[in-house]
């Protein structure tokens, strides 16, 4: 999920910051360390909003620049097992479909992507389910929810495992083909026991 939270740091301002405002120079130094970082306590650091307050300036002897312990106001991405997140097909490989959730890209593997045998389309590329007929390709806008999360120093090293095979979750047209399977089975369920009334009716008689 995102969130706005309050950071503090030492900044190092270079002397060739001096001349101008001291608020713009600092933001400026974090954003630039900080935006795209990924922190395990606290998540993708997605960018810094401002800088709240700066202390007392200190020099380092043999160091032409200033310190200033600094708090900072920052939007991170933090993902949490069992959330549900949407995002965009990204990749299709043999092994399952990768989605832009956030800034980071989650892996659905192959048998995470729907309850139903399927299919592996290379030429699409994309997946079919056998029975169901659902289809996941490229640029597919779905729903999933994360079961694994990994944050490893930056975005690249950092890994989220999606599951699309809860109810609910999935491509939004797939809702339609799981509800008509639902209304086939209760169907199916009522046509068996339309019979068994019927002997219980004779063995009364």
């Amino acid at each position: 999920m995102y969130a706005i939270i309050s950071m503090k740091d030492t900044v190092r301002v270079p002397p060739k910051e001096f001349g101008g405002k001291l608020d713009e120079a600092i933001k400026k130094i974090l954003k630039e360390e900080y935006e795209g970082i990924v922190d395990e306590s606290v998540g993708v650091i997605v960018a810094v909003l401002e800088v709240e307050k700066v202390g007392q300036g200190k020099v380092v002897p043999g160091d032409g620049s200033a310190y200033y312990e600094s708090q900072y106001k920052a939007l991170v991405y933090k993902p949490e097992i069992k959330e549900i997140v949407e995002g965009a097909i990204t990749e299709i490989t043999e092994f399952g479909a990768f989605v832009r959730t956030g800034p980071i890209e989650g892996l659905i593997h192959v048998s995470q992507i729907m309850n139903d045998y399927i299919n592996y389309d290379a030429k699409g590329p994309g997946f079919i389910g056998k029975e169901s007929g659902k289809k996941l390709g490229l640029e597919d806008q779905v729903t999933a929810r994360i079961v694994t999360c990994s944050l490893k120093g930056n975005i690249p090293n950092s890994k989220l495992g999606l599951t699309m095979r809860q109810p609910g979750l999935g491509k939004e047209e797939w809702l339609a083909v799981d509800l008509k399977k639902k209304e086939k089975q209760k169907k199916a369920k009522e046509e068996t026991k339309k019979p068994e009334k019927k002997e219980e009716k004779r063995k009364k008689k």
